[in-house]
């Protein structure tokens, strides 16, 4: 994928919820502000209900932006619900001829699994214009930084202390392609032309307001569909904000994915920095080779594009 400089074209768009024009307004002058042209398709404001637009209306504006070899990124406004709705009527075979970055966490692991499944393309698991601060003092915060690096210098190290997390980590070393994002998502698309091949990868996962027991519902899913069998490594992001039922499930969301993965000797790090924890959320580069060194307290994480 190629480097981002001053002067190249970016686009939003909305797949998923509604946005409004002064949610947008600070990632438009942070991008600006790193001398990107920044196109706001039009209608990107409009809602039907809790979606930006029709299904129809937010396919339309995203296809445009996937044909035209002009942009050279893709910003994913932000997650909800609503880009499976979509994907199977975007046609990517421009997208193919002119790759570009699309960039997202959350819901948008729609789009990274779908791409990297079909087409082996790299995709940017990162954070999403509503998640960037009014407050330009707070645009070096670790979210907004590593994404300029991950754009601009296309390399990244990160030494992660387990901080969310008091579950030791399976240490270990290991070299494969990221792939993965969030839970729920990639639960949803189990069986579909958008489900993800993780044999011989580094696995990344993370997940917000889910109930414990859905958590292990999906962990068991994914492990009965062979997903965790022949992984290098797996990388568990926050796990935020979870709930439990009034008859206690036992165990947290990490021990949950840690019983899982017990009978396997891949390295294992916990409560690495990304995912849904704001100004905290790491950018990680999906289809791109990668290292990652596991102590039982820390991991560090090499990628070079």
């Amino acid at each position: 994928m190629e480097k981002l400089k001053s002067g190249d074209n970016v686009a939003l768009v909305a797949t998923a919820r509604k946005v409004t024009q002064a949610e947008m307004e600070p990632a438009i002058r942070l991008l600006e502000s790193w001398g990107l042209k920044v196109t706001v398709p039009e209608r990107l404001y409009i809602s039907d209900n809790q979606f930006a637009g029709s299904d129809s209306h937010r396919a339309a504006l995203i296809q445009n932006l996937l044909d035209d070899p002009g942009i050279k990124a893709v910003f994913c406004a932000r997650g909800g619900y609503g880009t499976v709705r979509i994907i199977d009527r975007l046609d990517f075979s421009r997208f193919v001829q002119h790759p570009k970055w699309i960039v997202g966490y959350s819901d948008v692991t729609v789009l990274h699994s779908h791409i990297a499944r079909n087409f082996g393309i790299p995709t940017l698991h990162a954070t999403m214009p509503i998640n960037i601060p009014s407050d330009s003092a707070e645009w070096g915060c670790p979210a907004v930084a590593s994404l300029h690096r991950v754009l601009f210098d296309g390399s990244l190290h990160y030494n992660f202390d387990n901080w969310l997390c008091d579950l030791p980590n399976r240490a270990g070393e290991c070299r494969g392609v990221l792939t993965g994002g969030n839970l729920s998502i990639l639960y949803s698309l189990l069986g579909s032309a958008s489900d993800i091949d993780t044999d011989g990868k580094i696995l990344i996962i993370e997940d917000l307001d889910e109930y414990l027991y859905h958590i292990d519902r999906m962990v068991m899913a994914l492990k009965r569909a062979g997903k965790f069998a022949k992984l290098k490594g797996l990388l568990v992001g926050a796990m935020s904000d979870m709930h439990d039922n009034a008859v206690p499930f036992g165990c947290s969301a990490e021990h949950i994915v840690a019983d899982a993965v017990e009978g396997y000797d891949y390295p294992v790090a916990f409560g690495c920095r990304f995912g849904h924890i704001g100004n905290d959320n790491c950018a990680l580069p999906l289809g791109i080779e990668t290292k990652m060194c596991v102590a039982q307290c820390s991991v560090a994480i090499d990628i070079c594009l």
